[in-house]
């Protein structure tokens, strides 16, 4: 028998085995160094909202000038003692021995309380925590203090700005393991179902993990040199991308390996075949992902700006993996790692169908589905088209004005129960009052504005050590005197107002806004800062990104789609198709979240978060799609060349799309409502893009066009679709995507 000529090729030792070998031992040095860092992420990660809001926000300018009145960066806690029925005098006896214990306890500057409400069946002290950087440490600490001194049979609750964050921060925990344990088990299963195999899972796993860890090791050392905030919104996300990213790349590799080895005996020729097939789609695929995430960098939102190079050192670490380490385990595997399915060396008159319809040589679904696209073209892109925009009207409910800080932890939550309890019993916003900063000149005049807007409790001086100027008040026998001065600061002062409502709630943005308008008519340099006017800063900012960075991602990836198709229809169509598919996962997302979940409404950043993924996302499997088409077109013509684009791309492409919504639904295991959100938006709309717009909605359209949805370029001209069909159908490029067909 005549042996193929690649299968006598002799491929030399250093080739065959000195660089597999090393290329994965460089990774499992990376990957020894990477994983430790894991867990020190915490050290450079910060949930302070306030640290993420742009140099110039309001809320920003006043914080800067809180701290010229104070020395450290303290945060308040508010402790909370209930009791069902009105505290008797030993009771409150009680309570006030427990300041003495309080202070100390030294977690900061001076211990304000019991301050009793006026209902008399609650108590309240006010303890500032001198940092954030161990909040959640100190909080548990505070919290067991408090309910072992409280008087019996009373509840006791930590809330306040840092009780807050110390359960944002417990929520978060479950990042470092349950996360990417959940990610990981979702992705091995999906691959022993695609491969049937369990070596070649356990391989592509591998490079998931060995990607993750250089991620790490990269976004920790910019972290560390103060080059990106991290915070745990987006170190879930890196995990989630990454693993994605790295399964889907090696999904293309190991199908044009697959298909390789079909072609050759040897596993060294078959490894290096697939790398030159697979390089050019994978690396197209992740500049434009990472090009379309860098576009965050235009974001005035801090925490968007940290996001998008995050993310796309995770993608950039995902490439090198699935290029590198891949390759390298299966040229020394070779045909074991599909055992016990290992792939068979075909005759050399079974590898390449001859082309007529498109249709030769498929089976199954894709044959089917090829089948339908060619009979009712035009019935079936309309009736993709409406689909998608019924879909999308749910987008008229999306509530994404943010939500209360209460709100976001899903989990139960003491600081959350507190921040109920102190509405029932206080003014609502005591604890985190709204902060002035007026001119010294014009104080009074804004003290005086500031307690008759409504929404306003009460409002008062601060003097040195953020004590409250109250008048006529007088202290305790033997006590310093009630100060009468306001600290000063370069000619300004401090105001404390405490708001009827929530420092959370939508109620009191509106305060915040109202008084903003109201005292720059009195003091145009009046700022209002504190933690509501942080969280309306917040939303304000991220609505302010969204209207600008979605035209810029979709020029990007308009360029970016010209470039490669050599065409200027089919990318606008392409982009329009991905945009329609976002539009639709928001509007069923909206319904979702409003009438199943009951959730409240959306964090202000889940719309842009979203489009940013569905879009980079939805145009990458395009990408594959037609680039492979247009391979054909050349060949076989435009109409010939979609079917069998579609059919050779279509079990690899739907693979990588479970896989990539079976790592995005792996957030929802994190119980912070922005994480859940854009779990179901982005696992919802990877699947409508790839069951629905890739597989009926672009071919069918791109059927339905002909030739012309190449234009201006030669492939657009009749004359050209004519001429390939005449030409001898040459041998086939192996494709990365067949080998899962």
């Amino acid at each position: 028998m005549k042996r193929n000529r690649q299968n006598s090729t002799r491929v030399p030792f250093w080739l065959r085995w000195l660089v597999p070998v090393v290329l994965v031992v460089a990774w499992l040095a990376i990957a020894g160094i990477g994983g430790p860092t894991f867990g020190r992420l915490s050290e450079v990660s910060s949930n302070d909202q306030a640290s993420f809001l742009p140099a110039g926000a309001e809320a920003t300018e006043a914080q800067d000038w809180q701290a010229k009145f104070r020395d450290s960066k303290e945060i308040p806690a508010v402790i909370v003692i209930e009791s069902d029925t009105e505290f008797t005098r030993a009771q409150l006896g009680e309570a006030a021995a427990l300041k003495g214990k309080l202070e100390a306890l030294q977690l900061g500057s001076t211990v304000i309380g019991p301050i009793p409400s006026e209902d008399a069946k609650a108590v309240q002290f006010v303890v500032p925590i001198a940092s954030s950087d161990e909040v959640k440490t100190v909080i548990k600490e505070l919290r067991d203090e408090v309910k072992s001194s409280a008087p019996e049979g009373m509840q006791t609750f930590v809330t306040g700005p840092a009780g807050l964050t110390a359960d944002l921060v417990s929520a978060f925990a479950g990042i470092d393991g349950i996360l990417l344990l959940v990610a990981l088990a979702a992705v091995f299963l999906i691959l022993l179902v695609v491969y049937r195999s369990l070596l070649l899972p356990i391989a592509v796993l591998f490079t998931s993990v060995f990607a993750l860890c250089a991620a790490i090791l990269l976004v920790f050392g910019m972290a560390k040199l103060g080059w990106i905030q991290l915070n745990g919104q987006s170190q879930g996300i890196l995990s989630i991308l990454v693993i994605g990213a790295a399964t889907d790349y090696a999904l293309l590799y190991v199908a044009r390996f697959r298909e390789a080895l079909t072609h050759t005996a040897n596993r060294t020729a078959a490894a290096l075949t697939a790398w030159k097939a697979a390089w050019e789609p994978i690396l197209a695929s992740g500049a434009t992902v990472i090009i379309a995430l860098l576009c965050l960098l235009f974001s005035d939102l801090n925490s968007n700006k940290a996001l998008g190079p995050v993310a796309a050192a995770g993608i950039l670490c995902s490439l090198f993996a699935a290029l590198t380490l891949l390759p390298a385990m299966m040229a020394l595997l070779g045909r074991v790692a599909f055992w016990p399915f290992r792939p068979k060396l075909l005759p050399e008159t079974e590898r390449e169908p001859e082309l007529v319809t498109g249709l030769e040589g498929q089976k199954g679904i894709w044959r089917a589905t090829g089948s339908l696209v060619s009979r009712r073209p035009r019935t079936v892109w309309i009736a993709s088209v409406l689909l998608l925009l019924v879909a999308s009207a749910g987008v008229l409910q999306l509530k994404a004005n943010g939500v209360p800080q209460t709100d976001v932890i899903l989990a139960a939550s003491n600081a959350v129960d507190g921040q109920d309890a102190l509405a029932r019993h206080f003014d609502a916003g005591s604890g985190s009052p709204a902060v002035i900063v007026a001119d010294q000149a014009k104080a009074q005049e804004v003290l005086d504005r500031t307690k008759t807007s409504d929404g306003v409790g009460d409002a008062y001086l601060l003097a040195e050590g953020n004590v409250p100027i109250i008048p006529g008040a007088q202290g305790a026998p033997g006590a310093p005197a009630a100060p009468t001065a306001p600290a000063v600061r370069d000619g300004k002062v401090l105001i404390n107002a405490t708001l009827n409502y929530a420092a959370d709630s939508n109620e009191a943005e509106n305060v915040v806004l109202n008084l903003r308008q109201e005292l720059k008519r009195i003091d145009g340099g009046a700022l209002v800062g504190g933690v509501t006017a942080t969280a309306l800063d917040t939303n304000t900012t991220a609505q302010r990104d969204l209207v600008t960075i979605i035209p810029v991602v979709l020029a990007v990836i308009l360029v970016i789609l010209m470039l490669l198709l050599r065409s200027v229809l089919a990318p606008v169509l392409l982009v329009a198709s991905v945009v329609l598919s976002y539009g639709a996962a928001m509007g069923v997302s909206a319904v979702v979240f409003n009438h199943i979940l009951g959730f409240p409404g959306a964090d202000a950043t889940v719309p842009l978060f979203g489009f940013v993924f569905l879009v980079a996302l939805g145009v990458d499997y395009n990408i594959f799609l037609m680039s492979r088409v247009r391979e054909e077109s050349l060949k076989h013509g435009t109409r010939p060349g979609i079917l069998r684009g579609l059919g050779v791309t279509g079990g690899v492409i739907t693979s990588a799309g479970v896989v990539l919504a079976a790592t995005f639904a792996a957030l929802s295991v994190i119980p912070i409502m922005f994480l859940v959100q854009l779990a179901f938006i982005v696992a919802f709309g990877v699947l409508l893009d790839t069951v629905l717009v890739r597989s009926l909605l672009v071919p069918a359209l791109a059927y339905d066009i002909g030739p012309r949805i190449w234009w201006p370029s030669k492939l657009g001209r009749p004359s050209s679709d004519a001429a390939a069909r005449e030409l001898p159908a040459a041998p086939e490029p192996e494709s990365a995507e067949a080998g899962l067909r």
